[in-house]
């Protein structure tokens, strides 16, 4: 007679801390409730996942795998199999010997997942073991990249054939049979999601065709499909992007909505016409984003506490200033998170909705229907609001409802394109505002550049040269026992040296003084000067803080601050 199995609850008093008294708790829990007693003891906080699995493969006699040993797995079973049935289904066929598949799986009862596996993969029979969920998750999504990789690698050697459907699969890793240049884009759209890149440059040469990412801010050839397929490659992006494909000689804006490893990934596509063809620029955002704090974005100390100060205002204009790409809405987004609340109501106006954050009135500018900031920005006024964003200030109509808007008791946050935050005040001037209106509406203005943060796996210490304490504008003495290190280059940060992008900034806040000093006319020179005098730290000078603490390098900071003086 074959010896009963042990209980699970005797299992786990046996090989875990698990106690009597909880193990009682949880099963009146499981019997009022239902579920398995495993799921009770997990949302009670009593054991780990981990600890049921253990338990469970000493009660079922199934093997429990720490750690799933990917550089030894045949990564052929997976062909067959889509991402999502591996990920719902938390398992992994791992190898095959003799006909016997085996498959690392989170919960081993779940027999169906097992049988959908051994008929898809035609084996003869399955051999689970037991591996953590968070373990199979992570192989599944290694598994998978190696997959999207090698695909796009071989796509170069596969003979064209434009005779297939053009559709939209639902998860860009679920597409395993899907015609070569199809194959190639997601594969590119993949890699760039994966790599944390921004923006993508499909560019037409005479010869040759080039990718390129935007990573951290900076540009890398990354991939130079044959230009056999180049209008291939056009066409198939503009049918994703529900763009004319028999129009080349305009230039054409639109959209595409993709999921990428389970990520909402939202995309603008620009083309223009070049002399070899149609150049395309695609900007991706993904829509599961966090919001960061301002503390995240760089801001620290006094100065977070000026602006978290300057934005608890009632009414009155902030604006963030610097070039394209500066950051700046994702400062604004930060202000917006810490003011959010129920008792306030706050409305944007932006070109377009970058990121939805609920609680807030959000409208996207719709030139097509003359929906310009300027028009939003009146209809916004006429909705109560306690806190307006604009995307940016773009034209004296604008500006003149932005600053009638903070006089009659709103606080507006905007942006404007200006080197230094100081030239913020005189390029108002110059599209024509007042500057009484000016001084009396303004409170504060951030100006920021982004900066590439040095990584921390293969930073490499070493001692500047005489030229760059020149260039900075230092002598050698200010960083006498002070640590400055270089960027090397590993795998981790793709060989760039840098890895991940912070805020250097500064702040002009418009006091008595400085506001008589707008009323006269004064230029930004001279407003710049009377902010130093206060206590302004300036954009490079917070640069080399950024030196000194061992976040990034004076090679950085000589490229992002290159027009400062």
């Amino acid at each position: 007679m074959a010896k009963p199995k042990a209980k699970l609850g005797e299992i786990l008093l046996q090989h875990t801390s698990l106690n009597e008294k909880q193990l009682d708790e949880a099963l009146i829990a499981q019997r009022e409730q239902g579920g398995k007693l495993g799921d009770v003891l997990i949302d009670k906080g009593f054991l780990k996942p981990e600890e049921i699995q253990k338990a469970l493969s000493v009660q079922l006699g199934i093997p429990f795998l720490q750690d799933i040993p990917l550089d030894t797995m045949d990564a052929s079973l997976v062909d067959n199999l889509p991402i999502n049935f591996c990920k719902e289904n938390e398992c992994l066929p791992i190898s095959k010997k003799d006909g016997e598949i085996t498959v690392a799986i989170a919960n081993p009862l779940e027999q169906t997942a097992l049988d959908d596996i051994r008929i898809i993969l035609q084996a003869q029979s399955i051999k689970p073991v037991i591996v953590s969920p968070l373990k199979i998750q992570d192989a599944i999504n290694r598994v998978f990249e190696k997959k999207s990789e090698k695909q796009m690698a071989e796509i170069g050697d596969e003979s064209m054939d434009l005779s297939y459907e053009l559709e939209e699969p639902e998860d860009l890793l679920d597409a395993s049979d899907e015609a070569p240049i199809i194959r190639l884009v997601n594969s590119l759209l993949f890699r760039s999601v994966k790599e944390r890149a921004s923006d993508i440059h499909i560019e037409p040469q005479e010869r040759e065709v080039v990718v390129r990412f935007r990573i951290d801010g900076v540009l890398y050839d990354v991939y130079k499909p044959p230009k056999a397929f180049q209008n291939s490659i056009t066409s198939r992006v503009k049918v994703m992007a529900d763009l004319n494909i028999a129009e080349k000689r305009v230039p054409q804006d639109g959209r595409i909505r993709i999921k990428v490893a389970g990520k909402d990934i939202d995309i603008r596509v620009s083309t223009v016409p070049v002399a070899h063809g149609e150049r395309i620029v695609m900007r991706l955002a993904d829509k599961s984003t966090v919001i960061l704090k301002l503390e995240d974005l760089g801001f620290d100390g006094k100065l977070l506490n000026q602006i978290s100060e300057l934005i608890q205002k009632k009414h009155g204009i902030i604006l963030v200033t610097g070039p394209t790409g500066s950051g700046k809405s994702s400062t604004l987004y930060a202000c917006l998170a810490r003011l959010n609340s129920v008792e306030r109501n706050i409305m944007t106006i932006e070109d377009p909705v970058e990121v939805q954050v609920k609680g807030i009135g959000q409208i996207p500018v719709n030139p097509k229907t003359n929906l310009t900031f300027a028009a939003g920005l009146r209809a916004i006024l006429r909705q109560d609001p306690d806190i307006v964003m604009v995307g940016e200030i773009r034209d004296l109509e604008t500006a003149e409802i932005s600053v009638q808007a903070s006089l009659t008791g709103h606080l507006v946050l905007s942006t404007l394109h200006t080197n230094d935050a100081s030239g913020a005040i005189t390029r108002l001037a110059d599209m024509g505002v007042e500057p009484f209106l000016v001084a009396t509406s303004i409170l504060g203005v951030v100006g920021q550049r982004l900066i590439r943060r040095i990584c921390p796996k293969c930073k490499k210490e070493y001692a500047p040269t005489p030229e760059e304490f020149e260039k900075l504008g230092l002598k050698a003495e200010e960083f006498q026992n002070k640590t400055v290190y270089q960027a090397q280059g590993c795998v981790a940060c793709m060989n760039t040296g840098y890895s991940g992008r912070t805020c250097i900034k500064e702040l002009f806040i418009v006091d008595e003084e400085i506001r008589q000093l707008i009323i006269q006319g004064a230029d930004s020179t001279k407003l710049k000067k009377a902010g130093l005098e206060k206590g302004m730290k300036t954009i490079r000078e917070d640069g080399i803080q950024k030196i000194l603490e061992g976040v990034t390098t004076i090679q950085e900071i000589l490229r992002a601050t290159q027009v400062e003086t």
